[in-house]
């Protein structure tokens, strides 16, 4: 009775972060609620320009087979912008929510906890947005070759960001520097975590050192899952597991041990 009190509890918090986080969102400003949907066809309006400018075509990418580049692209900066999202909104989920801990059901962790579920949601608007523009301009391919498979990737993701991100929220709880320093880290990854290339076309030299970005391997697991003329031949699921596992015990760990200073800081 009392662990289902606690449960009941536990997601009544979450409820109401969620919807205190997603009111903040969108009284945030116009250009706040601007950039958080269209970041990604910015994005990938850039990108098509600058491969129309050297390629001279904007359809087909051919390296070994041919694939929609434009789906390509689509994919690969909706995930990476949730990523980055969760890594950043997480960071300050302490310190913006510190007064709330006065009431004791509210835990640090639920802050974390209610930005990621946010920037899923906001995440899956943005799909249904590129899925409704691609239906309408009549793209080719737009649709995933596996659902199901795409579906876990982006959730994959997001658990992995959710880890980093409790990581970095508890260490910049103390340490500001900490956090600074992932946020402009973050854009840098950008360029070194295939989001708008595939390893296939990489040198060998440089395509084994960006492997051990794990970024790198969710982007072609995504991608291999999404876009018809590519695979998964580059991804190491082990790997991707030990960065997903890692990160979350050692933040939870020291969430648990530093907690209390954490809501007194």
């Amino acid at each position: 009775m009392k662990l289902r009190n606690s449960i009941k509890i536990f997601f009544a918090v979450i409820r109401a972060l969620f919807l205190r986080e997603l009111e903040m969102r969108f009284n945030s400003g116009r250009s706040g609620l601007f950039w958080t949907f269209f970041e990604p066809f910015i994005q990938l309006f850039v990108f098509i320009a600058i491969h129309v400018l050297i390629t001279g075509h904007s359809g087909k990418a051919v390296h070994a087979r041919s694939y929609d580049y434009t789906v390509f692209l689509a994919s690969g900066f909706i995930a990476f912008n949730m990523f980055r999202h969760i890594l950043n909104s997480t960071i300050g989920a302490f310190k913006a929510n510190r007064g709330l801990f006065i009431y004791k059901q509210v835990k640090p962790i639920d802050t974390v906890i209610a930005r990621v579920l946010l920037q899923l949601f906001l995440t899956s608007v943005i799909v249904l947005a590129f899925l409704f523009i691609g239906f309408f301009f009549q793209l080719a391919n737009i649709f995933p070759k596996d659902v199901a498979m795409v579906l876990l990737g982006y959730l994959w993701l997001a658990l992995f960001a959710f880890g980093v991100g409790l990581l970095v929220a508890v260490g910049n709880t103390f340490f500001m520097s900490i956090g600074k320093f992932v946020s402009i880290a973050s854009f840098g990854l950008l360029i070194l975590s295939a989001v708008f290339y595939p390893l296939s076309i990489v040198p060998n030299s440089i395509r084994n050192l960006l492997l051990y970005n794990p970024l790198v391997h969710f982007m072609e697991f995504i991608h291999g899952y999404y876009v018809y003329g590519l695979d998964t031949h580059f991804v190491d699921y082990r790997y991707m597991l030990i960065w997903t596992v890692t990160p979350p015990f050692l933040g939870l760990w020291l969430y648990l041990k530093l907690e209390k200073r954490i809501i007194s800081e």
